[in-house]
This record gives structure tokens, sequence and C-alpha cells, in this order.
């Protein structure tokens, strides 16, 4: 599939929004956090504007992004659809929530039931937008049971580096919050590569024998193209990465989101004030890197079915 950048960065940016809300709207009910004004605003701030700049950016893949409203009319079998319902039910609650955590430090009675919708309607969306792909069968690569586990384990990793940044740069820093960030780092890393080994080992579930139903006749083969010149099918669906540069890049993947962040954790927690806080930060841009090549993988090395019509074996 071609790794179309502005779902890189919507599916990227929104997760680590998503995750951000949903932990530090736990943190606060349970008491971990002080409902502080300027913490408040910084955390639901930045879980919001990373969550809008990801929506936002989402419509620039819609051909007709002035007919995205009726895509929310099919939410009854459309996960795209479900997702944005998710998305934008979030809204109101995150809403409440900060109104009593900024303006009224309280976080209890109403404001923590707010706050629980807020962490349920989140991870909700991320599973909506994982669901997305998980569910279409003709991409082998997308149809497993990999797909959910690492989009949810991704999205609160990545928020949990913005909260052990945040709490930092606060003074609220607990080394709790290092240690949760360091579990979900762990889940992360094994579930991406249980998804990396299980994409290269499984079979072929179609070939062109079996799409065209002439299989019982012998082995089936294409007499000719069926296109002279390249058409939309095969640009979005016919993307191809060279195995050698998948590799590569799945190197990279795992230095910059998993094993540097995993270092600088380390730092967090032993370094002085301003070398964790440093290190804190280079943590969140290391896993951002990190994310968004292990993002393009996940669309680059995705192989559709339809393109057996085109000259592909399998």
């Amino acid at each position: 599939m071609h790794p179309a950048y502005s779902v890189i960065f919507f599916t990227t940016a929104s997760g680590a929004g998503y995750g951000l809300l949903a932990l530090v709207s736990v943190f606060a009910i349970g008491g971990g956090l002080p409902p502080t004004t300027w913490l408040g605003l910084a955390a639901i701030g930045t879980a919001a504007a990373l969550i809008g700049a990801g929506l936002t950016s989402s419509t620039l893949h819609l051909g007709r992004p002035e007919r995205a409203l009726g895509a929310f009319s099919q939410w009854r079998s459309s996960w795209l659809a479900r997702e944005g319902v998710a998305a934008v039910a979030t809204f109101p609650p995150v809403g409440l929530f900060g109104i009593g955590w900024v303006f009224f430090n309280d976080v209890g009675g109403f404001f923590a039931w707010m706050a629980a919708a807020s962490a349920l309607l989140a991870l909700l969306t991320v599973t909506c937008t994982a669901m997305i792909y998980a569910s279409l069968k003709p991409i082998r690569q997308w149809r497993n049971g990999f797909v959910l586990p690492s989009y949810l384990a991704l999205a609160l990793y990545s928020g949990s580096l913005l909260l052990v940044l945040l709490t930092r740069l606060f003074g609220v820093y607990r080394p709790a919050f290092a240690l949760l960030a360091a579990v979900l780092l762990g889940v992360g890393w094994g579930i991406k590569w249980g998804y990396w080994r299980h994409i290269d080992a499984a079979p072929a579930r179609s070939s062109l024998a079996s799409a065209t139903g002439l299989g019982r006749f012998g082995q089936a083969r294409l007499l000719e193209a069926p296109h002279t010149e390249a058409n939309f099918l095969m640009r979005e669906m016919g993307y191809e990465i060279a195995r050698a540069h998948a590799r590569k890049l799945r190197v990279i993947a795992q230095v910059a989101l998993f094993l540097a962040p995993l270092i600088l954790l380390g730092i967090v927690v032993a370094g002085a004030p301003f070398l964790a806080l440093s290190a804190a930060l280079l943590a969140v841009l290391s896993a951002a890197v990190g994310v968004g090549v292990e993002r393009w993988l996940f669309f680059a090395e995705a192989r559709h079915a339809c393109m057996l019509y085109y000259g592909r074996a399998s």
C-alpha cells in the first residue's frame, strides 16, 4: 500500500494524544497527578493539540473532504465512521474534565466521571482506527491479531513518554511514570516483533489461481497485463519495498522507538533534574521518529490482493 504521509501523521499524532489523554485521566482520578491549573492546561492541551492536528491531517487524504460528514452515517458498518463518531464524542467529556481541572482544580465527583469517559473514549477511538486496517480481508499483513494490540500499546507508550516529560517539567514526576513507560515499551516492542515475524512467515492466502477460480484447470498465469499504463490501483495498492530496505527500516524503527528511549528512561530515573528533563525530551523526540518509521513500514509492507490481477504472484 502507498504510505500516505497525512495518514501516517494522523495515526501517530492522534495515537500519542489519545494515549496521553487516557493516562492523565486515570492518574488524575487516582490522585497520581495534582489538580493544578498549569499542569492540567499543559497535559490536556498537549493531548488535545495532538488529537486535533492528527484529525485535521486525516482529511487531507480524502478525495472529497467536503463530504467527510457524510461518512458518519455509516457507523453501523464502517470502522472509519465509528472512528469519526468516537473522536467527536470524546471532545465534550474532555472539555468538561479540563474545565474542572484547569479552572476549579477539581478532578473529583462529576469531573472524575468525565475523566473516566475521556479515557474510555480515547481508547475506543484508537481501537476503531486499528480496526479500519485489521478488518480488511484482502490485505494479509493487516488482517491478523497483532494490529489492534499494537495500535493500543504504541498509543499508550507514546502517551506515557509525554507524561514523563510533562511531570518532569512541572516538578510532579514519580518513578512510577517511568516504570509504566518502560513496561509499555516492552509490551509494544514484543507485539511489534511478533507482528513482523508473523507477516514474514504467514503463507499467502490468495493466488492468481484462487482469485480467478481457474486453479482447478491447472496453473493460472496472465496472458498480458490488463493496463499499458499505471492506474489508481497500481499507484495506491501496488507500492512495493525491497526486503533489504525493509529490514534496515525495521532496525531503525526499533532503535529509535524502543532501544534509545529505554536508555533515556534510565537517565530520567537516575539522572540529575536538568539531565533527566533533557533525557525525557529526547525520548519523546526519538520515539516520534521511530513510530513514524514503524507506521510508514506498516503501510509500505502491506500487499492488497487486487494486485494479483496485475501480475503479482501471491
